[in-house]
């Protein structure tokens, strides 16, 4: 309160600006609540009980000892969970995620079965046909990876058995395997068409289990007209429901991510659009940051694919990185035409302003235009808290001249300004993740490749082990969790990479000479009588 007061009375004094930096928040009752085992407790509390209403609703004999088995299956779960899914466990939202998913899952196929089972039990066989069995592992699978996807198959088709057939294997199997298919068909998706044919595998995968089982009616000759009207109603329906899942997973998949902050290869695409109106402005207005951050994208995105890293994170992230630059583009090197040079008229320490301003400046339009949480991250971390060398070591070289300068003009020491290292360093903080890591040791490669005159494989190479060595020695990447295997492979990649777009091309034999052309051209023209 009393801050808020003091800046008013600064500003109507002229001593600070009216307007305020936009900055990245997050509530602390929602960093508590994702963290509080409480919560964590009570999530797997409802599981359970929605369980013991699934297992109680149906018509076993000894729903108890069903109930027990789920219950059983749950600890393992959530032990599984634990041991191999530590980031996830830690996290509320993504435990209510996994579990919220799997009991959609379990729900929606009790509800299938109950409106496909007649009284007479005739129709039961059929409601396996209709049970959406990639539904779960489909979605985590995408939303969170394979493994997370693996682990949704085993455990809906655990519960899925026991709940319905009383540990039926066949219904066991035919869960898990259609669960592996579904996962293995989203190990990658880059578009949302991409989950049709996921869908379309699974469905043909039912199909064959289904025939293998005796759960489909094959019509053998001579054949009967009844049994093949079955045998088609039966395989449409098998194949449909895992269209329908693949569906289902493509309209709800934009909810999931908004809800719980996850962005998945698809939209990391649709992030990256070049139409983006911040793209389109960094294109016009500063065309040697959008040229720089193209190839930082190349760089960052083949390395990342190298280490198993998000290579289309850092792809549209790189995009995005130096959008700041567009608030002075005049005063980054990549956008200077001619030989003047604005910096030319500038203190070091103001230059140096300038240029750390961008890493705020570029938060700023990231917030204003609602980008991604991650880009934020990446424009906040790309430049760690590394110097700005050429202009430190201008101001050094400008206040050695003043000492020397102020020998003879009888200037005191005390009179000469000092220079702090700390005004030409950047905040930070230092890269959090693995492609931050990556972006930043690409923005730092590709700048530097520009100054090499006549580039060579060992000229390039010597560039970046030099670059990414420096920078582990000043310890830019020691949160990043990149291990030395992965950043030998990221030099190999970088350094491929260079080659290919530094290479030299052959030279062409010069042009004749203007004036022969023009003569030769002229005899070979017809008289002018014929004209």
């Amino acid at each position: 309160m009393f801050g808020s007061l003091n800046r008013k009375r600064l500003v109507k004094r002229g001593f600070a600006c009216s307007k305020q930096r936009r900055k990245p928040t997050q509530k602390e009752w929602m960093r508590r609540l994702d963290s509080d085992p409480r919560v964590k407790i009570g999530i797997f509390g409802a599981f359970g009980a929605a369980l013991a209403l699934l297992i109680f609703s149906g018509d076993y004999p000894d729903p108890a000892k069903y109930f027990l088995i789920g219950l059983l299956i749950l600890a393992t779960a959530v032990e599984q969970l634990w041991i191999n899914h530590p980031d996830t466990f830690h996290r509320n939202s993504r435990v209510g995620l996994v579990f919220g998913v799997m009991l959609f899952h379990l729900a929606t196929a009790k509800l299938v079965m109950v409106l496909s089972t007649q009284p007479d039990g005739a129709s039961r066989e059929f409601g396996i046909l209709l049970m959406p069995f990639a539904l779960a592992p489909m979605v985590l699978s995408i939303l969170l990876g394979k493994n997370h996807g693996l682990y949704g198959a085993i455990f809906v088709s655990l519960w899925t058995s026991i709940l319905f057939r009383g540990i039926d294997p066949v219904l066991l199997i035919t869960s898990l395997i259609t669960g592996f298919i579904a996962v293995f068909a989203t190990i990658q998706v880059r578009r949302r068409s991409r989950l049709i044919r996921a869908g379309v595998y699974v469905g043909l995968a039912t199909w064959v289990l289904g025939m293998s089982f005796g759960i489909i009616t094959v019509p053998w000759l001579p054949v009967g007209m009844a049994d093949s009207a079955l045998f088609l109603k039966q395989s449409v329906t098998a194949i449909l429901s895992g269209v329908v899942s693949g569906m289902v997973v493509g309209g709800a998949l934009p909810m999931l991510e908004t809800f719980f902050q996850i962005t998945t290869d698809m939209s990391w695409l649709e992030i990256a659009d070049r139409n983006h109106p911040l793209l389109l402005r960094l294109s016009l207005e500063a065309p040697g940051t959008w040229h720089h951050s193209d190839v930082v994208a190349d760089l960052a995105e083949v390395a990342a694919n190298r280490i198993g890293a998000n290579g289309t994170m850092c792809r549209a992230c790189a995009y995005f990185h130096d959008i700041g630059k567009l608030v002075k583009p005049n005063y980054f090197s990549e956008n200077i035409v001619g030989e003047e040079n604005p910096h030319d008229d500038l203190a070091p320490t103001m230059s140096a302003l300038i240029i750390i301003a961008h890493v705020k400046e570029g938060v700023d339009l990231a917030l204003k235009y609602g980008l991604n949480a991650r880009i934020i991250d990446v424009i906040q971390q790309h430049h760690g808290t590394s110097l700005v060398a050429y202009f430190y070591k201008r101001a050094l070289q400008q206040q050695q001249d003043a000492r020397e300068g102020g020998k003879i003009m009888n200037i005191r020491e005390e009179d000469i300004p000092e220079v702090r290292e700390e005004s030409f360093r950047y905040s930070g903080p230092k890269p959090q993740f693995k492609e931050s890591g990556i972006i930043s040791l690409a923005d730092a490669v590709e700048s530097a490749s520009r100054s090499l005159e006549k580039p060579t494989p060992q000229k390039i190479e010597q560039l970046v082990n030099d670059i990414i060595s420096k920078r582990v020695a000043e310890g830019q990447l020691d949160e990043c969790d990149l291990t030395l295997r992965e950043l030998r492979q990221i030099a190999e990649t970088f350094r491929f990479t260079l080659q290919n777009m530094l290479h030299t091309r052959i030279k062409y034999p010069k042009d004749e000479d203007k004036n022969e052309q023009d003569s030769r051209r002229l005899r070979h023209l017809p008289p002018a009588s014929a004209a």
